[in-house]
């Protein structure tokens, strides 16, 4: 049950997907930077901080969060990816499980959507 989206409403969520695109890539690079940046600090410090008191803990806890950041920030990216894929294919706008078409308002909530509420509820 393919229906076609409006052009003017595809050509705002491909734009709305690029942004998003290149927003991820940017925080990726970001977390890559202070990652280096952290390496380098700690390598030219004589001072490790013990895991065991409060700094090395909240070092600890950083490093967890930074990881966590990382991991959602990629499968974000991942499904941006997915869904701007999915445009060049034409395929863009329809769900992958039931075939039906996608509500222009999730589209426009999540443009990297891939399947209907009620489809993602099923998962």
């Amino acid at each position: 049950m393919a229906r076609e989206l409006a052009p003017s409403t595809l050509d705002r969520l491909e734009r709305r997907l690029e942004e998003e695109r290149v927003r991820l890539i940017a925080i990726l690079e970001e977390i890559d930077r202070q990652r280096e940046a952290g390496r380098l600090a700690e390598s030219a410090s004589e001072h490790n901080p013990d895991p065991d008191n409060a700094d090395g803990g909240s070092i600890a806890l950083e490093m967890e969060m930074d990881v966590s950041v990382e991991q959602n920030t990629k499968h974000l990216l991942e499904k941006v990816l997915h869904a701007q894929d999915r445009m060049e294919k034409g395929l863009y706008g329809i769900c992958e499980v039931t075939g039906n078409p996608i509500p222009v308002a999730r589209l426009e909530a999540l443009p990297y959507a891939t399947t209907t509420v009620e489809a993602a509820s099923r998962r």
